[in-house]
């Protein structure tokens, strides 16, 4: 039976996990990140791969830093004949990329080579992508540019959110690595070099990225509040005051408003200008300091003074 080491962090890499469980491959351990003080009473909270190999009866690892690292050498010391990764988080150093004999696996949320990086489902909805897809590959020293081995094609909604699309993507990703890893085990996969001069590239998602910038055009506005949905969750300012967006709709503009400037709030929904004519109605959002509502409830509570005329900023 061939012996795995597997290496995933967020809910995306659980199905995974638990796919060679179930398919009867010999698990050695589970490689995570460290436990992370999460929410505002920073209660330290394992990561959801951690959880599940607990759950399954595995060891569990959990380097700071891999390279260099005393977890490192148990990784190496387990000897696997595989590693398979999937949202790890971290680099694999070239000493653990040449040891198994069967090579390193990565399932990566994009349609190789575009979006290398660790934010590509983000990335792929802020820039309106009507399809992603998940790559299996070899991986190799550089970021994402490992030789492909099979990949599946996943469509975009025109309102699905990061959470909605890092589930169908993770379910495509075990499908997809289930049906290709026997070809793996016994030689016979494909093993497509990257076309490197047609490689995008979707970096972490950095705090400016997060702010609503009202001058652009609608749909490129709740691509971004989509695109950023649930996490890290995109934000404008009201009088001061910081508002997340969690969920909106592209809408028609009003002749003469400027970018930002709320131009209704009918129908229990703030109706805002952005910087083409269109607009973008908001659906959900978060006033500073209080729990994601409706927009509904906010003007019926707490934002009851706001009035068309009034400006996001």
């Amino acid at each position: 039976m061939t012996r795995i080491v597997f290496m995933g962090t967020p809910d995306f890499s659980v199905p995974i996990l638990r796919m060679l469980h179930e398919e009867g491959y010999e698990l050695l351990a589970a490689v995570t990140q460290p436990d992370r003080p999460v929410g505002r009473k920073r209660v330290l909270t394992p990561p959801p791969v951690k959880e599940e190999a607990l759950r399954l009866g595995l060891p569990v690892i959990q380097p700071g830093r891999l390279k260099g690292s005393a977890e490192l050498d148990e990784i190496l010391s387990l000897e696997p004949d595989l590693i398979v990764t999937a949202a790890f988080g971290q680099i694999l150093p070239k000493e653990l990329l040449e040891a198994p004999p069967l090579g390193c696996l990565n399932v990566h949320a994009s349609l190789l080579p575009e979006y290398r990086g660790g934010a590509p489902i983000h990335q792929a909805i802020m820039d309106g992508r009507e399809e992603t897809g998940v790559t299996i590959m070899y991986m190799a020293e550089k970021l994402d540019a490992g030789d492909i081995i099979s990949q599946v094609r996943v469509p975009i909604g025109g309102n699905d959110n990061t959470g909605e699309l890092f589930g169908r993507l993770s379910e495509a990703g075990t499908r997809l690595l289930k049906e290709t890893l026997p070809s793996v085990i016994n030689g016979t996969n494909e093993r497509i070099p990257q076309d490197h001069e047609k490689a995008t590239f979707a970096g972490n998602i950095k705090r400016e990225q997060e702010r609503i910038d009202w001058t652009m055009p609608g749909s490129a506005v709740h691509n971004q509040i989509r695109g950023l949905s649930p996490w890290p969750v995109a934000y404008t300012e009201l009088d001061g005051k910081t508002v997340k967006m969690w969920r909106s709709e592209k809408a028609d503009g009003k002749s003469g408003a400027s970018p930002g400037e709320i131009i209704s709030t009918d129908d229990g929904v703030i109706t805002v200008q952005a910087g083409d004519g269109t607009a973008v109605r908001i659906l959900e959002l978060q006033p500073s300091g209080k729990k994601r509502m409706e927009t509904r409830g906010y003007l019926n509570g707490a934002g009851s003074h706001i009035k068309s005329g009034d400006r996001f900023i």
